[in-house]
């Protein structure tokens, strides 16, 4: 079964522009939905991006997501040796800066990557970022993605390929 492994901007951006979870309760009811079904999941690593400014949005998570929808990214390291060949293979093109912060442990954007490439042929990035391959001072989540094969959808993608509306 494909799952959709959520990356931070999804939650950040639905809520501050989009979606907010004061108006929005359709949107955030079908999240709560597809989260509990298991269609939807994220990683540890987004858990820690979103659990950081103890605001609405991260009480909403702790109140709404099940127990294991950040999924634990320690078993994905083969994959991520992958993901960091990539980056370091492409020192020519991107600053040092950037390469810096995409393998920044703390960083979810290369394990989220590595988590999807794990088990490639289940898992698809939902993201907001956009290619750019021409950019040099910050590793967008869709040129990794294309050169290793992943997949990745924006979250409207998401709802339309699951079928799904609200």
């Amino acid at each position: 079964m494909e799952v959709y492994v959520l990356d931070s901007n999804f939650f950040i951006q639905a809520h501050r522009v989009s979606y907010p979870l004061d108006i929005a309760f359709s949107f955030w009811n079908k999240v709560k939905q597809l989260a509990d079904e298991g269609r939807i999941i994220s990683i540890d690593k987004v858990k820690n991006e979103l659990y950081d400014k103890n605001d609405a949005l991260e009480a909403w998570c702790k109140d709404n997501l099940p127990e294991n929808f950040f999924k634990d990214t320690s078993h994905v390291m083969a994959a991520y040796g992958q993901v960091s060949a990539w980056a370091i293979s492409r020192n020519g093109h991107y600053l040092p800066n950037a390469l810096n912060e995409f393998l920044d442990a703390d960083e979810a954007d290369a394990f989220l990557i590595a988590y999807a490439l794990a088990d490639n042929s289940n898992r698809i990035i939902v993201t907001h970022e956009i290619s750019n391959p021409n950019q040099r001072n910050k590793i967008k989540i869709p040129e990794p993605c294309n050169a290793l094969g992943v997949v990745f959808c924006t979250t409207i993608d998401m709802f339309r390929r699951l079928g799904e509306t609200f």
